[in-house]
């Protein structure tokens, strides 16, 4: 006949072979045990190979079936031994019977006894649980009153704790086995991911709903840190799950622009800056760092975050990288969950690397189509001199300056009237720098409508507003490593000034509809026809901006001033167009060369240039034929300064504003009031039908008006 106690080994043993679930087996041997032994607390510890580290299940029996009130679920991780009660336990190979008071006096900060002698606990059976003659764990019986244990049932609970350490080993190499099969059947599905998904997004959504799968969390966080911005990180994927089988939902990327500390995320490195590989921060450990760091506060408080998992994905001298998964439960994660983490980190790591190939791959498409589109754009344009030209003085202390400030990254103001060649300055600036096998890329403020500039000159996202159906790269980006020439600077509005300060100062910018700080190592060169110290004392154009742009002005001296250098610029004009359009040369009479020196050039080199142009067009005879100049070289179109009659003295002069608005009426009349086309007044100002128009509208000018 079988004894009760051989029953409950063989039962034990049945449980061993069949169970192979950790709590099952857990909750079945408490049970049995419970049917001989009275006690009130169960713990089994389970120690590591090297008998440094424990990792503590108990059941509380004093409450209910769940752990009692006043006793918390154990960590789920392994904890120093060293320090603890269980380094006196291991001391013998024997049952031992321990009052809980002697361990208190000597180890009065364990917490888990202290809380176990305010329920009323006040004895420990511990037996060790040996596998193989290797000591493994320890089984530990609480109770409120003292056992009364014969040599037989010391014996038994000896016997039990064999068949415990058995039955511990399996369930935990069963668990050992099902994680790694879920680490493998992971690392697949995200592999698989990392072959064909190349967008940011989707590609780190699929890798958090993968690994959702076998790690419980509420948030899912890669961020980046670039090198030399220890205070600021981009977010590559913020992704929070509302429940199990809900989708995951993007952050708000601003959400922390108010907080002034370094993103939570990073504080592991200052933290612990030794410690290798992953790390847990739970419950009351998080609490504390939420205690000592602001931005920790910040997720505990706003978000209930009680649990964070950090593993490093990488750290370089390019920066560094982290992996973070968080929960309001404070145990939410386990060693093994750390572990599964870390064992994704080659294969999250490559993605990063390939996502930051792939990306900069598209950007330097793009940015070489741009180029490519902006060359063809400069070899098709009509320059309007493949250099400077001319003899004069006031032209050569220009080249000088030139050669002088053109080596160096230094900003430049370049001003003159219209037409005096201020693009072709930004060019001879550019190609005589280092930065001459790069882009010289050019904007003119006044081309387009205000809300479009800040596109033009920053970029902006996909989905930024309407129409933006697509990222777009702007010219301070496409300019990286080269010069951008803001032609018109005068135009810009006040809001985008502050901006394009910003730009200067910093190398900053966003684009529009994105919250990414990118940087630009563009030479900044602009130009203006007006005077910007009077536009800054009116107003229109900040100050701060104008002292950061005229740190090297250069001021272009209109024609009239240089009449030497009209016959060069004539000659040379002459030769280059002959051949563009396939006219043969014609020499000029001496009476219209010396018509022309006498003439006041109101638009500069550009209207010489058109004036050679329509005069070898209509050409016929061995001389070139001006058209349009009375008496050999009479000033045509609109009155110049030299040929304006002067005010009376009793009368006040017009302002430059008053005579713009003139010269503009003067021109629409001549067209029958028609701004653009081949008939339009802005060929005949010789400035672009934009510019004209917002002028117009600056001055009060209406089509309808000026017809008249």
């Amino acid at each position: 006949m079988t004894s009760p106690d051989e029953t409950l080994l063989l039962h034990l043993n049945e449980t061993i072979a069949t169970t192979r679930d950790k709590e099952t087996l857990f909750k079945t041997v408490t049970t049995k045990l419970r049917l001989i032994f009275p006690f009130d607390i169960i713990g089994i510890s389970v120690f590591d190979a090297a008998v440094q580290n424990k990792r503590l299940f108990w059941r509380d029996y004093s409450y209910a079936e769940e752990p009692g009130p006043d006793l918390p679920a154990p960590p789920a991780h392994f904890t120093p031994i060293a320090g603890s009660p269980f380094e006196d336990a291991m001391t013998s190979a024997r049952l031992q019977r321990i009052e809980l008071s002697s361990y208190l006096d000597k180890y009065p900060d364990f917490e888990p006894f202290q809380r176990m002698y305010r329920q009323g606990i006040r004895y420990l059976t511990l037996v060790p649980l040996r596998l193989g003659g290797r000591l493994t764990g320890a089984l530990t019986l609480a109770a409120r009153r003292k056992p009364v244990l014969t040599a037989a049932d010391e014996g038994l609970l000896e016997k039990i704790g064999s068949l415990v350490a058995v039955a511990v080993a399996n369930t935990l190499a069963f668990e050992d086995v099902a994680r790694r099969e879920q680490e493998r059947s992971l690392q697949l599905n995200i592999g698989n991911a990392l072959l064909s998904i190349k967008q940011r997004e989707p590609l780190f959504r699929a890798v958090a709903e993968e690994l959702g799968r076998v790690v419980p969390f509420e948030y899912f966080g890669i961020r980046v840190q670039r090198a030399g911005q220890p205070d600021a990180s981009e977010g590559f994927a913020e992704f929070r799950r509302a429940g199990v089988a809900a989708p995951f939902a993007t952050l708000d990327p601003d959400r922390h622009r108010d907080i002034r500390h370094p993103d939570p995320v990073f504080l592991y490195a200052q933290l612990d800056p030794l410690a290798p590989g992953g790390h847990l921060y739970l419950g009351d450990e998080f609490k504390a760092l939420a205690v000592r760091h602001p931005a920790m506060r910040h997720v505990y408080e706003a978000y209930g975050v009680r649990a964070l998992l950090l593993v490093p994905l990488w750290q370089r001298p390019d920066g560094a990288a982290v992996l973070t998964l968080a929960s309001s439960d404070a145990h939410a994660f386990s060693a093994d969950n750390l572990v599964t983490v870390e064992g994704l980190v080659p294969q999250v790591a490559l993605a990063l690397d390939n996502l930051f190939a792939f990306e900069q791959i598209e950007a330097l498409k793009a940015q070489v189509e741009q180029e490519r589109t902006y060359l063809i754009d400069e070899i098709n344009t009509t320059a309007t001199f493949d250099e400077l030209i001319g003899p004069s003085e006031a032209l050569h202390t220009v080249q000088v300056r030139i050669t002088q400030v053109a080596p160096t990254d230094t900003t430049v103001l370049v001003s003159g009237e219209t037409g005096t060649g201020k693009e072709l300055v930004a060019r001879a600036l550019h190609n005589a720098s280092p930065r001459r096998s790069r882009a010289l890329i050019k904007l003119n403020c006044a081309a387009l409508p205000a809300q479009l500039i800040e596109s033009e000159l920053f970029g902006h996202e996909k989905g930024a507003f309407t129409g933006a159906s697509e990222r777009r790269i702007g010219k301070f980006e496409l300019a990286d490593g080269g010069t951008i020439f803001l032609d018109e600077i005068g135009e810009l509005p006040l809001d985008l000034q502050a901006k394009l300060l910003r730009v200067l100062q910093e190398k900053e910018f966003e684009r529009v509809g994105g919250s990414r700080v990118l940087t630009t190592d563009a030479r900044v060169v602009a130009a203006t026809n007006r005077v910007l110290a009077d536009e800054v004392a009116a107003g229109r154009f900040r100050a701060d901006l104008y002292y950061r742009l005229n740190v090297f002005p250069i001021t272009l001296p209109p024609l009239r001033t240089r009449p030497e250098d009209v016959g060069p610029l004539l000659r040379h004009s002459v030769q280059r167009l002959s051949q563009r359009l396939a006219k043969p040369l014609r020499p000029i009479r001496p009476a219209d060369l010396a018509a022309l020196q006498a003439y006041a050039w109101p638009g500069n080199v550009r209207e010489l240039e058109h004036l050679v142009e329509r005069a070898l067009i209509v050409s016929q005879g061995p001389y070139l034929e001006f058209a349009g100049l009375p008496a050999a070289g009479a000033p045509t179109g609109a009155p110049t300064p030299a040929d304006a009659p002067e005010a009376p003295a009793d009368q006040p002069l017009k302002t430059l504003r008053e005579q713009e608005r003139d010269h503009i009426l003067a021109a629409l009349g001549r067209t029958s009031g028609r701004v653009s086309g081949p008939l339009g007044a802005a060929l005949l100002l010789d400035i672009n039908p934009k510019t004209l128009e917002a002028r117009m509208k600056k001055l009060g000018i209406r089509r309808t008006v000026a017809a008249g």
